[in-house]
């Protein structure tokens, strides 16, 4: 399995981007979904979780209500709606598959990067 995001940029504060993460293989729709970000010189951040069929989801404090996560298992596809960006929300955004009630994430995308400037 395979994962590839894409979507990331550079934006002003107060700006929006859309990150999308497309997967591999017909095994999508089985796994819960999740976005993380790395700042540099910080650790790995869980910001929002999915569950596979979509009906639950999570988010992290520092991202909730700016930041929508979303699925469509039809797409192989794992979206976040970026809203309200701030500097300190730069980082590497990666996508993951795995069971999001175990913390266990299997399946990892290479990234994308983030870049709000003040």
């Amino acid at each position: 399995v395979q994962l590839q995001a894409s979507g990331g940029g550079l934006v002003q504060a107060g700006g929006s981007l859309r990150l999308s993460c497309v997967g591999s293989g017909d095994t999508f729709s089985s796994y819960d979904m999740a976005w993380f970000r790395q700042a540099p010189g910080k650790p790995r951040e869980l910001i929002a979780t999915i569950y596979r069929t979509g009906g639950s989801r999570s988010y992290a404090d520092s991202v909730r209500d700016r930041f929508i996560i979303s699925r469509d298992n039809a797409k192989n596809t794992l979206y976040l709606q970026m809203t309200g960006l701030k500097p300190e929300d730069t980082a590497v955004y990666l996508c993951a598959q795995g069971v999001a009630t175990a913390g266990r994430y299997v399946n990892w995308g290479q990234g994308t990067l983030v870049t709000v400037s003040s």
